[in-house]
């Protein structure tokens, strides 16, 4: 059994290399766009989810996160036109690990956390009404991880630090009640609205949320080996070290300076591990915005409010980092990409139906422009050198597809949406084929990258 898995591995490896081997030269289209689609065989994918910055702010050469932008940036690639879906926070959580777009509830953070009301479910897999806690029949990537026999978590800092304020997993208010996690107390700056997991039936409904929604105390155990680190791991920072709060309630200076010290104090554990060195990709990531309000990837509305943003048609430009040992160090990505095509792109390296809007026709989700063609895994480490070069990577010429999604009930009214404009137009992709990743230990190989980059 052992000896068929190490084959079948090979010939995935065989394939992948195969199909990307040539990569696209600057302004000339792939031969074979389908093939070269395909996810790399990811195996452990890490989400860290911080708070409320504009990509200058961060990314910029002003920029207070230094070990972001001058250590963690040169070993990854920085999407410059990444996007949230909405204002405020609790809309892009759920987003992210649902498809679900915001209402006004979610809009306004769940000050009360209340049962979503309204059970139809809309062509697009929205439900449709409003409220903070959604029915079960609204899943999640957790859901789907676990019935592909797959494991995840969901790490969160400070979670049951007071057990008067909430417990130590799965820790949410009452159904109908008031949300005393809103804002940080001392000792304990857990935010229930960081936790989207908790909004879910699905999830809170089940035992797998008081073994799987924990708190970050256990990542460092889980990291120890292959076995123990889940396939999907979900790291989400106090109010303060997610840059949220500034100045924070125990004296810190909160924000991107707090942020970044909490990115250099979790990173190196996660690029050190056995699960990231084998096969792992780790996307640090930002909710929203601060002051913008803007969308891309023909963002829909959704059924439950005509403007996503508050302000605008979405969440505005934070950007996002990437690491792996699957794409080329110190690149940097001008595709349009937002919550819902990384969701749809974890969906694909794992082999999953894609959840509401992240089934959204023509919604690329990354491709040859984010993995490094050589298809090779390329060693990381948070000693890397910075480079010397800038160089910018073009997306691939794609063609509109229509994907597959987890079946819903059938609608008793779908409801008519307008578009919302976005500023920037994202180029369609060619169907990305879907497997399930194997957790045999993938071979690697030191390589050298197609591109040498500098931080942007």
């Amino acid at each position: 059994m052992l000896a068929s898995k190490r084959r079948a591995l090979l010939g995935l490896l065989l394939l992948w290399g195969l199909s990307t081997l040539a990569g696209p030269r600057e302004g000339v289209p792939p031969p074979d766009v389908a093939a070269q689609s395909l996810p790399p065989p990811i195996g452990h994918v890490f989400l860290i989810l911080l708070e409320n910055e504009n990509f200058d702010q961060t990314f910029g050469p002003l920029s207070p996160a230094t070990f972001l932008t001058g250590t963690l940036v040169p070993q990854g690639q920085v999407l410059r036109q990444y996007f949230a879906i909405g204002h405020r926070s609790l809309d892009n959580y759920i987003g992210l690990v649902s498809g679900q777009a915001p209402n006004p509830d979610t809009q306004n953070d769940c000050t009360s956390y209340t049962d979503f009301s309204g059970s139809t479910i809309d062509a697009n897999g929205q439900a449709v009404g409003r409220g903070c806690v959604y029915p079960p029949a609204i899943t999640t990537i957790a859901d789907q991880l676990e019935a592909a026999g797959l494991t995840w978590k969901a790490y969160m800092e400070d979670m049951g630090n007071i057990p008067a304020r909430e417990s130590a997993t799965c820790a949410h208010p009452p159904i109908g009640s008031a949300d005393r996690t809103q804002t940080a107390q001392s000792g304990d700056q857990y935010a229930t609205k960081h936790n989207p997991y908790v909004y879910f039936h699905s999830i809170i409904d089940s035992p797998s949320c008081d073994a799987n929604d924990v708190s970050l105390g256990q990542l460092t155990a889980d990291l120890a080996s292959v076995g123990s680190t889940p396939n999907y791991a979900f790291i989400s920072p106090n109010l303060c070290n997610d840059g949220h709060d500034h100045p924070c309630i125990d004296g810190s200076p909160g924000g991107l300076v707090s942020a970044d010290a909490f990115l250099k104090r979790v990173v190196p554990q996660i690029l050190d591990s056995p699960g990231f060195s084998q096969d792992g990709l780790l996307a640090i990531l930002f909710d929203e915005a601060d002051t913008d309000s803007s969308a891309c990837c023909n963002e829909p509305t959704g059924p439950n409010t005509t403007s996503p943003g508050l302000n605008g048609p979405g969440g505005g430009r934070p950007g996002a980092l990437l690491i792996s040992p699957f794409i080329a160090p110190g690149s940097v990505n001008d595709t349009p990409y937002n919550h819902y095509a990384l969701l749809r792109s974890v969906e694909d390296i794992f082999g999953l139906a894609h959840l509401g809007f992240a089934s959204q026709d023509g919604l690329s989700p990354f491709g040859v422009d984010v993995y490094d063609s050589s298809g090779t895994p390329t060693p990381t480490s948070t000693s890397s050198a910075t480079p010397t070069a800038t160089s910018t990577r073009s997306p691939s010429p794609t063609v509109t597809r229509t994907p597959t999604r987890t079946p819903t009930p059938k609608p008793t009214k779908a409801p008519t949406k307008t578009p919302t404009p976005t500023p920037t137009k994202p180029p369609t992709k060619t169907p990305t084929p879907t497997r399930t990743p194997s957790r045999t230990p993938t071979p690697k190989a030191a390589a050298t990258p197609t591109e040498a980059p500098t931080p942007p």
